[in-house]
C-alpha cells in the first residue's frame, strides 16, 4: 500500500502546475527497483524539486542517483535507507546480488557512496542515513 502511496503522491505532483513544482516522498520502503527507476527518470524530466519527508527505503534512494542533487533537499523527518541489492527466484528464495550491488554503490553521488562505505558497504543490513549525516550530503528544506 505505501508504494502505491509514493506512485500516487509522485504522479499527482507531476500532474500539477509549474507554480507547485515539487514532489513529496512521505513514506517508501521501496520495491522492485524497474517500477522505481521508471518513476524517477519521470520526476528528473520534470525538473521538480523532490523533498524527501519521511522514510525512503531500499529501491526509493535511487532518488539520489536519478534525480540531480541540486534539485533534492531533506526534511527533519527525512530517513534513507540502503541495503545490498537481492533477488528472489521462483520458489522465493532470496538471494544476494552482489554485481547489482556495486552498480547501484556507484550510481549514488559520492558523499552517498561516502558514508556507505564508512558503515560498512552495502551488506543485507539495513544502513539508515539521517539526522545531521543526511544534512551534511543534502540541504535542509526551506
Amino acid at each position: 500500500m505505501k508504494k502505491i502511496f509514493l506512485a500516487a503522491v509522485i504522479l499527482c505532483g507531476l500532474a500539477l502546475p509549474e507554480a507547485h513544482a515539487e514532489i513529496r516522498i512521505l513514506a517508501s520502503p521501496g520495491g522492485e527497483v524497474g517500477p522505481f527507476l521508471d518513476l524517477f527518470e519521470r520526476v528528473r524530466a520534470s525538473r521538480e524539486r523532490v523533498v524527501i519527508d519521511g522514510p525512503c527505503l531500499s529501491a526509493c534512494t535511487l532518488v539520489l542517483s536519478m534525480v540531480p542533487r541540486e534539485r533534492i533537499c531533506v526534511t527533519r523527518r527525512a530517513i534513507l535507507g540502503f541495503h545490498a541489492a537481492r533477488s528472489i527466484d521462483r520458489l522465493g528464495r532470496i538471494y544476494a546480488e552482489p554485481e547489482a550491488s556495486e552498480v547501484v554503490l556507484e550510481a549514488y553521488p559520492s558523499g552517498v557512496r561516502n558514508w556507505i562505505r564508512r558503515h560498512g558497504g552495502l551488506t543485507s543490513r539495513l544502513l539508515l542515513l539521517r539526522g545531521r549525516e543526511l544534512t551534511a550530503i543534502y540541504p535542509s528544506c526551506r
